[in-house]
């Protein structure tokens, strides 16, 4: 077993001031080093041009190109460098598997990726000046994999397929636009129409109403349903699904299987992390491993989450802290079955 570890990270203030804190923090880091080795072996297939970039970004998250701008400032890098690695815009996103459960007032749900590409950065931020606040663990260091803001909408995506890209954002800066600019699942739906995606994912969204939507989305087609589980098939764009999709199915119909006999969210809970129910997955080596588990609760705005399988989960009290009362914890620790370097934790995480 490997202990791993998140950083707690926790900002009230201006979008630039907050880029230039991360990027006072990124300096010299082993997430930049391992990232850089990265793009050695790993050409990109795409070319960023920063006022095309800036253009995507103002109409909706303005405070994010503020942002990119700080991160530039603190790390000294050209605009195409920071784009390259922060900028959620025509960049490329390798397969994950993901599963998520929500009921009226909860969402549960497993991340599961490659240790390479987990940054163990766990953030709560307040804009001072646009956007709302949002809780939840970050990807590439500006984007959000899931999470919940001062609203009370609680977001999380999975991966679908990456046929046939587009010009567009990629799934984490999608999470991070939905969560700072909207606050019902009715405008994250509407927004998620508008915007030019990159790949194919499903999107699902809760709020204080109750209703949990999946929004099923790729560069050609924008569906919405219905839905308390999802796994890592289009159940609508069936004609965009991957081929090889049996352990999304197996996991999908664990979850239906199990939903009736649940009837708390630490039961949903328990579905998800316990490595003996069917749904956590030690696939770390086939990039659809469980990283965390994580849980919102948009009526109170507590949050849960745990690194690895088998854990009792953190709680965060969202609206304390909205309220001034910092965390006092620093880290999040826990453990995973695998060898495999992690990019913020270990040397040649290539």
């Amino acid at each position: 077993m490997k202990q791993i570890y998140s950083n707690i990270i926790q900002f009230r203030g201006t979008h630039y001031d907050f880029g230039y804190m991360q990027g006072e923090l990124l300096k010299d880091s082993l997430t930049i080093e391992n990232r850089r080795k990265q793009w050695k072996v790993r050409k990109p297939r795409f070319h960023i041009d920063p006022k095309e970039v800036k253009e995507a970004l103002l109409p909706y998250v303005p405070g994010v190109w503020e942002e990119l701008e700080g991160l530039q400032d603190a790390l000294k890098w050209s605009m195409e460098d920071v784009l390259k690695e922060f900028g959620g815009y025509r960049l490329e996103y390798v397969k994950s598997g993901c599963s998520v459960f929500t009921d009226a007032t909860y969402m549960i749900r497993n991340y599961d990726y490659q240790p390479k590409t987990y940054e163990g950065r766990y953030t709560l931020f307040q804009p001072s000046e646009h956007g709302y606040a949002v809780i939840g663990p970050s990807q590439r260091i500006t984007g959000r994999m899931d999470g919940m803001n001062e609203k009370g909408l609680v977001m999380a995506y999975n991966f679908m397929h990456r046929k046939k890209p587009g010009d567009g954002f990629i799934c984490n800066m999608i999470g991070r636009m939905i969560l700072e600019s909207c606050a019902s699942v009715d405008e994250a739906v509407s927004m998620l129409k508008e915007i030019p995606h990159r790949h194919s994912f499903s999107y699902i969204v809760l709020d204080r109403n109750e209703q949990t939507y999946v929004v099923e989305t790729s560069p050609r087609h924008v569906e919405v349903r219905q839905s308390n589980v999802c796994t890592n098939h289009f159940e609508q764009l069936t004609h965009e699904n991957r081929h090889h999709l049996k352990d999304s199915y197996k996991r999908l119909e664990t979850m239906q299987h199990h939903q009736k006999d649940i009837s708390n969210p630490t039961e949903a809970y328990r579905l998800l992390n316990d490595t003996d129910k069917g749904i956590f997955s030690k696939e770390y080596k086939n990039w659809a491993g469980t990283i965390h588990t994580a849980a919102y609760f948009p009526k109170t705005l507590k949050a849960w989450f745990a690194l690895g399988g088998d854990q009792d989960p953190i709680e965060f009290d969202f609206n304390e802290w909205l309220n001034g009362k910092d965390l006092s914890q620093q880290q999040i620790t826990g453990e995973v079955d695998t060898t495999l370097p992690f990019v913020h934790m270990d040397q040649h995480a290539r």
